[in-house]
């Protein structure tokens, strides 16, 4: 097979782990970073770090995700929507004493909490050196090739698939295993809690992980909490459609200090607890990524992205403690050929 490709994006780690790797950053969550993780735990307290998967509510904050639906599966006569409830004895036979209910869900991988795969974002990009920028995801997979959809039968197993990542997808790192040392930067105590929506440069990161002695280690998991998963909670799914997408601190994607600092600092994950992690650049002329954290992170780098985590509870406790650093146990579902993933992030001090 021909190699994908011949040059990769300045700054990237495309090869570094083999040209065929399907992990990135992950790869430094090793045997000892999860021994690093372990020997965080002192209290033997835990946080679930996942939202209830059915918020923010409705559909305002991405016109394209929806909250999941449940319905009961079919019967043993194949009728669909009504194995719920069922009585045995009246469904099946007089002698049985049996209730059963069984159900499936229409899921949106991406509406609540969840991982962004590598997959998810990709840019263009001239990785065979003749001139021509085309298409590309991490170490330099293509649309069409390696990512099939939209498809009849995509997945190529009759299961009625209309898209699948034949590579990338998060069923690598749910194999892998993502569990390890994470530290918390506490965006939301040291903005006096505001709900504004406003960007964080580097100085303001570098300031509050002085001022809380966060040090982030070569494959740590890094997590920024800015208040925006508890004012989801607190509209219990009735979100204001006129705040939800523009509110609270993001991470400031323009500064050229913060990128550097994603790079240089070894980190193998990067998640917040609000919507992108990111804001939005200026409109400007010239080609440019719209989202710079996730073209960095996603595209160049292989960091997962993590989204919509709930962390107030987990950042409360910490800074009661004067605590930054834990253990982190956050496994994506491990379903084949997918661009993002709910998942129940648990948080162990």
């Amino acid at each position: 097979m021909a190699k994908r490709w011949e040059r990769r994006p300045e700054g990237s780690t495309w090869g570094d782990w083999g040209e065929d790797d399907e992990l990135g950053r992950i790869n430094l969550i090793t045997s000892e970073k999860v021994l690093e993780g372990v020997r965080e735990v002192r209290a033997g307290k835990s946080f679930c770090l996942s939202l209830p998967l059915d918020f923010p509510g409705g559909s305002s904050l991405n016109q394209r995700r929806y909250p999941p639906i449940i319905r009961p599966t079919e019967d043993l006569a194949h009728k669909p929507d009504t194995f719920y409830n069922v009585v045995a004895k009246d469904s099946i036979a007089p002698e049985y004493i049996d209730v059963w209910s069984d159900d499936m869900v229409t899921l949106w991988t991406q509406y609540s909490t969840q991982w962004d795969a590598l997959v998810h974002q990709g840019a263009l990009f001239d990785a065979d050196g003749d001139g021509v920028d085309e298409p590309l995801y991490y170490n330099g997979f293509k649309p069409h090739v390696d990512i099939i959809g939209p498809r009849e039968d995509a997945k190529g197993d009759g299961s009625g698939s209309v898209a699948f990542a034949r590579h990338l997808g998060l069923e690598h790192m749910a194999a892998h295993g993502v569990q390890g040392r994470a530290v918390l930067i506490d965006v939301a105590h040291h903005l006096n809690n505001t709900e504004d929506w406003v960007a964080v440069p580097m100085k303001t990161i570098r300031e509050i992980m002085a001022a809380d002695k966060v040090e982030v280690r070569p494959g740590d998991m890094v997590i920024i909490h800015t208040g925006f998963t508890q004012k989801i909670l607190d509209w219990d799914k009735n979100p204001d459609a006129s705040r939800i997408q523009a509110m609270y601190p993001y991470l400031d994607g323009e500064d050229p200090e913060v990128l550097a600092w994603i790079t240089d600092s070894q980190m193998s994950a990067l998640i917040a607890d609000n919507y992108a992690v990111e804001g939005w650049p200026a409109p400007s002329p010239e080609p440019h990524t719209l989202i710079p954290v996730h073209n960095l992170c996603l595209f160049k780098l292989g960091i997962p992205l993590g989204e919509m985590w709930y962390t107030q509870e987990l950042a409360t406790w910490l800074r009661a403690n004067n605590r930054s650093s834990f253990l982190l146990t956050a496994p994506p579902l491990r379903l084949p050929g997918t661009a993002g993933g709910p998942l129940n992030p648990i948080a162990t001090v």
